[in-house]
């Protein structure tokens, strides 16, 4: 009898047994890394509110405002984030997979509405649409629904290639992924958004070089890729190319005060904390010397406070979120999922990386939040709501879904 419409393949028998996993292998546990997955996702989200309160309040004081409230706001975005996810866990990923299109198509024409009087900007940001007083930025959607379309598409193009097949037949296959991959990633060059650009960019390679697109084209296009993301931002944007050299050149004297301020002040809250940090609560960067304390740079704040082993233990969460979904995505039978939680992978715990390095000076600015962490409702949400489709596609997996019921 069939177990439900996620997959027709039996579960696996012995190999998540008790046993099958002593020592150091339970690492390699299914039902390990399905639990891992969701411990991770809380304790960064319960972190991320004590950390956003901690780097908050202190600017919100100074405003006149209530220290709880940028909390509070915090608060009600994961609950809702919570609460998509929920919905997202109990969707069948035969339903991901066959209105993946649509999801793409509808993402794809609110991120449109930053071009129309909706549009809002922000730090040189045109990515922002503002809607009852609502702001909202619709790139963190389509993040999402990228990650659920381009899988499916592949694999279709990956049906109609064989082998050896020539470059027409290549080129005519994977023409449908490719035209939706590069609206998309037009669409929020567009926005002169930088940051999500780059993840997009590095999305659409991981998932076209596991579809077996290949690599000597995928890393040709990889190249023109990232060059039109930096080419087309710094384009008429001298703040911007002035932090691209920055970050990998001598600031002046006035820089320091510039477009290196952000950065180097990054770099002392990280220097401040030394091995165990100065103490919650106790940052005197974000003493309204750490621009967006609160959201890019709130990992300066983490470094500070709680110093490398706070800094170090965070990263060591992100890695067992990484490796939990590329575990799973290694072991399922369903490819469509498997490929899902790639994609997924690449962007929550790629974006975590990208935040972390610029924060250490290694990347130039570029207006990225640190996933489940920074303070911001879009990206909350959207994190959230992104882990619930990962539980989902999790759960694909045959010890997973014997243990879970297949639920």
């Amino acid at each position: 009898m069939k177990r439900g419409t996620d997959s027709n393949k039996a579960p696996s028998q012995g190999s998540g047994g008790k046993g099958g996993y002593r020592g150091w292998r339970a690492i390699l546990n299914p039902l390990w890394c399905y639990y891992g997955f969701l411990a991770t996702v809380v304790a960064t989200t319960v972190f991320g509110l004590m950390m956003v309160f901690s780097s908050s309040a202190v600017d919100l004081v100074a405003q006149g405002s209530s220290p709880w409230s940028q909390v509070i706001r915090q608060s009600i975005y994961a609950v809702f984030g919570l609460l998509l996810a929920l919905l997202a866990v109990r969707i069948s990923v035969d339903h991901y997979r066959n209105w993946s299109t649509w999801f793409l198509i509808v993402s794809q024409g609110v991120q449109l509405l930053t071009r129309t009087p909706l549009g809002r900007s922000a730090n040189g940001n045109e990515g922002w649409i503002s809607i009852g007083g609502v702001s909202m930025q619709p790139a963190e959607l389509l993040k999402l629904a990228l990650c659920l379309w381009l899988p499916q598409a592949l694999i279709e193009a990956q049906r109609q290639v064989g082998k050896d097949s020539d470059l027409k037949s290549l080129a005519k296959a994977y023409a449908k992924p490719a035209a939706g991959f590069i609206v998309s990633f037009l669409l929020i060059m567009l926005g002169k958004d930088l940051g999500t650009a780059m993840i997009i960019v590095i999305i659409g390679f991981v998932a076209f070089l596991v579809s077996g697109f290949p690599l000597r084209w995928l890393l040709s296009l990889a190249v023109l890729g990232m060059a039109a993301v930096i080419g087309f931002s710094v384009y008429g944007n001298s703040n911007r190319t002035q932090r691209i050299m920055a970050a990998y050149g001598k600031c002046s004297e006035d820089d320091i005060q510039g477009v290196c301020y952000q950065s180097i002040h990054g770099l002392y809250a990280m220097a401040s904390g030394g091995l165990t940090g100065v103490g919650l609560g106790n940052s005197r960067e974000k003493w309204n010397y750490l621009p967006e304390a609160h959201n890019d740079f709130i990992f300066a704040v983490i470094g500070e406070e709680l110093g490398f082993v706070g800094a170090a233990m965070l990263i060591l969460v992100f890695v067992v979120m990484g490796w939990c979904m590329l575990r799973i995505a290694l072991t399922t039978k369903d490819q469509y999922a498997g490929m899902v939680l790639i994609c997924l992978d690449v962007w929550l715990v790629g974006q975590a990386l990208v935040n972390i390095c610029v924060v250490l000076g290694l990347l130039p600015v570029i207006g990225l939040p640190l996933p489940f962490v920074s303070a911001g409702g879009t990206a909350l949400i959207s994190c959230l709501a992104s882990a619930g489709v990962a539980l989902k596609m999790i759960r694909t997996q045959p010890d997973v879904m014997a243990a879970t019921d297949g639920s």
